[in-house]
């Protein structure tokens, strides 16, 4: 800019028309200049965020028995494409694949829900597929997490993880729960009479996954978390276990998470300070 000044300068002390007449073209580029700038920073703002986990509440305020939807799956949509979660009255299981989002329920039957349904817990964000691999011959869930550990230490521990895995899966094990009445009771409780299993084989679909750090465990589970939908969409549910032969697994590493707290006196009058991870390691795993 200095340079340019200073050429402006040396012109106008042989001619003043000269130097008037750039000086009127400069402006007039920088006033183009500005303009096209702020047109391209208006644009970048309508791009989903694919960097961002997008977390719905607490998994200790869901496992404490908060049921009370606090967001609109409609609103959820604006912060996620890929994702899970569940509804409001612990209303079965979420998965979210491809921005629609579908419901697992308890009776094994799996549905589109609508934008007006509330949900008390869930994470979702914009799939932006950084790295791609095919697995082979996995017989157990410990199988599969023990490679996609092995996975999460090559890449970082201290990040957000999101996957998918698209198979033909020999079996599939998975579970739903039925919605509940209030007052609520903690998840744990719930889930000894009131959670449903079932077994699938020779089944195509997706298993939509989430990777969370460890310093994430007063907030949510960590580790891997895992739910399923199958392609024709009529069967879906938590995992507990799968076997497959070829596989391909695609995984999106997020650094950002931004959470919505819900407003509900409920949650405002939680302990949180109680240790869960009992509770949530039998919720999750299904553990005794």
């Amino acid at each position: 800019m200095k340079k340019r000044l200073l050429s402006i300068v040396g012109i106008a002390v042989f001619t003043l028309s000269l130097c008037a007449c750039q000086s009127s073209n400069t402006s007039t580029q920088s006033s183009d200049l500005s303009a096209t700038e702020t047109d391209t920073v208006s644009a970048d703002t309508s791009i989903p965020d694919s960097e961002t986990l997008y977390q719905v509440s607490l998994l200790q305020g869901l496992t404490l028995g908060d049921y009370y939807g606090s967001i609109t799956v409609a609103e959820l949509k604006e912060h996620g494409d890929i994702g899970l979660g569940t509804f409001n009255a612990l209303n079965g299981e979420m998965i979210v694949l491809d921005g629609e989002v579908y419901r697992a329920a308890g009776d094994g039957s799996v549905e589109v829900v609508d934008d007006n349904e509330t949900i008390p817990f869930s994470d979702v964000t914009f799939f932006d597929e950084d790295e791609i691999m095919e697995l082979k011959d996995v017989s157990t869930f410990d199988d599969l997490t023990a490679i996609l550990d092995e996975k999460v230490d090559e890449l970082g521990t201290n990040r957000f993880y999101v996957i998918r895995i698209d198979a033909t899966f020999d079996e599939i094990n998975v579970r739903s729960e039925y919605a509940q009445e209030e007052p609520y009771e903690p998840l744990a409780t719930v889930l000894e009479t009131d959670q449903t299993f079932y077994d699938y084989e020779e089944c195509d679909g997706t298993i939509v996954g989430l990777y969370c750090p460890e310093y994430m465990s007063d907030l949510n589970a960590t580790g891997w978390h895992l739910h399923f939908v199958s392609s024709d969409r009529t069967k879906g549910g938590h995992v507990l276990g799968m076997k497959f032969t070829d596989a391909t697994l695609a995984i999106d590493y997020t650094d950002g998470f931004n959470m919505q707290l819900p407003d509900t006196s409920m949650f405002r009058d939680f302990d949180l300070t109680i240790d869960q991870s009992k509770d949530i390691e039998k919720v999750e795993k299904n553990t005794d």
